[in-house]
């Protein structure tokens, strides 16, 4: 009768905590539920980049708006205004 108590602990020990015991399966359980949760917010990442692509390929407000934000470009009879940036160091009042 001891035997089979021992064998039954025994047993019980090995599927608890060997190589592919609950232990393993819960933390690979874990470890799949947060790769996809990462491979979720990259898809809709992806999906944002593609949309914002065709925007740039084929949108003309858009493409106006990157060419006015990134190359300051402008169109005939504009004038574009600019207020000089603060140093640094002018910024932080002095003591």
């Amino acid at each position: 009768m001891a035997g089979i108590g021992v064998l039954l602990s025994l047993s019980a020990h090995y599927v608890v905590f060997s190589a592919n015991g609950l232990m393993i399966y819960r933390e690979k359980r874990r470890t799949s539920q947060e790769l996809d949760r990462q491979i979720k917010a990259l898809q809709q990442q992806n999906s944002a980049m593609e949309q914002e692509i065709k925007a740039l390929k084929t949108d003309p407000k858009t493409i106006e708006k990157e060419a006015r934000e990134r190359l300051h470009y402008t169109r005939p009879g504009e004038v574009v205004y600019s207020l000089p940036t603060a140093p640094a160091a002018a910024a932080q009042p002095k003591k």
